[in-house]
């Protein structure tokens, strides 16, 4: 498949290790945001095949890792009442909330739905005139645009049983919050190449002259992960700090301007707790007052919810900042596992901790060649 097997053949990939291996000459701390490249690092054993003194710290871009506790309240409160059909993508199922979680509502009779795209939530309420449909809008700007787009043809389609539970986020605040931390040891950062895909990278490079900081637009296949950190490397190595976008195949500076003016139609910037995190200033989108009618936690008053305080002993919040990493969780892969998780790093498709525990929960080496194979 074209753009796809040549970013995990063999032979670039050994180039690329070889040339980082001879410009490294000092300890460095890079930060892939993205939780796709996260997984895609320690599924093909590419930290173990870096040199001794590049350290990757794994950042906060899992949407689902993030969604505050609250919101996850919201979302059980929603889906065990039973005139609603709640629809969500999978990997939220499982995410714990104070006191359960959306597939024990499941269980337990709600009408919890598995959607594939926003799209198929609004298709439901139309299947279903006579219910209240809910979706649970989560991510960031790559799933805003479908989200403003769901509720783009709820509107045309007229569809008043149709409403979302938003919890969207903004990268780039979040990389101010992490280089702002008094424990921020982040010395380069990988972008993610498909949130630039939308937004483009204008925003980039004011933060990276803010905070002397080379930051690499990047894909999630091992030669586009290895790219991005030789680059970041050399601008490190050369005193140097700005945007490089190595991944061109996808994305522009300007980003993809249609689904950009429908973000701004639908939604606006708004403070956004992040779990782990805090609030943090203009990082997340809401649902524009002319568009609340499709806001569920306006329709169904969802600010009178009594919320409990996160207890979880799980530290997800300092792994997502790149203080710690999954193996220093004392709970992890004993207490904490896919099956009976503590916290949403461990069931979330982008989570840092289940990328450690499906592979890599020792400290040996992948087989490189080996996982390459299409």
């Amino acid at each position: 498949m074209k753009y796809l097997y040549e970013y995990r053949q063999p032979e670039p990939v050994e180039r690329l290790i070889d040339r980082i291996h001879r410009i490294t000459t000092r300890p460095w701390s890079l930060m892939e945001i993205c939780g796709g490249q996260t997984h895609a690092i320690v599924k093909h054993g590419l930290q173990q095949r870096l040199p001794k003194q590049i350290r990757l710290i794994h950042g906060p871009g899992c949407p689902v890792c993030v969604t505050p506790i609250d919101v996850i309240d919201q979302a059980i409160e929603l889906a065990a009442q039973p005139e609603i059909l709640f629809c969500s993508f999978g990997d939220m199922l499982r995410v714990p909330g104070s006191h359960s979680d959306l597939l024990n509502v499941r269980t337990q009779g709600g009408d919890v739905r598995v959607v594939y795209s926003p799209l198929d939530a609004v298709t439901l309420a139309e299947q279903h005139p006579h219910r209240e449909v809910v979706f649970f809008a989560i991510g960031f700007e790559t799933t805003t645009a479908a989200n403003a787009m769901a509720v783009y043809h709820a509107q045309q389609k007229g569809l008043p049983n149709f409403s979302m539970l938003v919890s969207q986020f903004q990268v780039p605040p979040a990389i101010e919050a992490l280089c702002t931390s008094s424990q921020c040891q982040v010395q380069a950062l990988l972008a993610a190449g498909h949130v630039c895909t939308v937004m483009g990278y204008h925003q980039y490079p004011a933060l990276a002259r803010q905070f002397q900081l080379p930051i690499v637009i990047t894909g999630f296949e091992p030669v586009d992960i290895l790219d991005g950190i030789y680059c970041a490397v050399r601008q490190l190595e050369t005193g140097q700090a700005e945007v490089e976008n190595r991944y061109q195949r996808a994305v522009t500076e300007a980003g993809n301007l249609p689904a950009q003016a429908l973000i701004e139609e639908i939604f606006e910037a708004c403070d956004q707790q992040w779990r782990g995190m805090g609030s943090l200033a203009k990082s997340g989108f809401k649902l524009k007052n002319s568009y609340r009618r499709f806001d569920a936690s306006v329709k169904f008053n969802l600010s009178a919810i009594t919320i409990v305080t996160d207890q979880s002993p799980c530290i997800s919040g300092e792994i997502m900042q790149g203080f710690k990493k999954p193996c220093d969780c004392p709970y992890f892969a004993q207490q904490c596992r896919p099956d009976s998780p503590l916290g949403a790093p461990m069931v979330s498709a982008e989570g840092a901790c289940a990328a450690y525990f499906q592979f890599s929960s020792t400290d040996q080496p992948l087989s490189l060649h080996g996982d390459l194979s299409p």
